[in-house]
């Protein structure tokens, strides 16, 4: 889905509560959705597929706790860049695949992208520096250090507001 796409997707509140049960738990089981949200499993199911095929739900995953690895250093770098042609994708593309880069994010403003890391020690921390300095066309770095992480995670639905609900929701 186009980042500024029109909320068109036909979603009523029912299909928010199914995503907000499987945001919160990507292995909740058909039975336990149909018992909760008083619905059939079919039901369940074929909102299930409908949010799948419009590309609402992109994947089912286990979240993998970074803490667990020993990846207790999270990293937020800025990056500024030459402004040639082309140079936000083949630049974003080039600190995608970056070791230890968690985020990417283009940017406006006088920062041109931001990325997030998670390393081991500092000697990680300082390969992705270099690594990110290495690419052509980037000029200067700047980074922040995590102290403490105070929110993590990829939950959409339950970090909505009532009126960004309402705004997904077919009438």
């Amino acid at each position: 889905m186009s980042q500024d796409a029109e909320f068109d997707l036909d979603l009523d509140e029912t299909d928010i509560e199914i995503l907000r049960r499987v945001e919160e738990n990507s292995d909740v089981n058909l039975e336990e959705l149909s018992n909760e949200l008083d619905l059939s499993k079919s039901a369940i199911h074929y909102r299930l597929n409908k949010l799948k095929d419009a590309d609402v739900i992109t994947a089912t995953s286990a979240d993998v706790d970074p803490l667990a690895l020993g990846l207790n250093m999270m990293m937020l770098t800025e990056v500024t860049v030459s402004h040639d042609t082309g140079y936000a994708e083949e630049i974003g593309e080039s600190l995608t695949e970056v070791d230890g880069v968690c985020q990417a994010y283009y940017t406006m403003g006088d920062i041109d992208f931001v990325v997030i890391s998670r390393v081991q020690d500092r000697d990680q921390m300082n390969g992705i520096i270099d690594a990110i300095i290495g690419i052509d066309g980037v000029n200067a770095t700047s980074s922040r250090f995590v102290m403490k992480e105070l929110k993590t995670g990829s939950e959409t639905v339950a970090n909505m507001s009532d009126e960004m609900i309402q705004n997904v929701v077919s009438e």
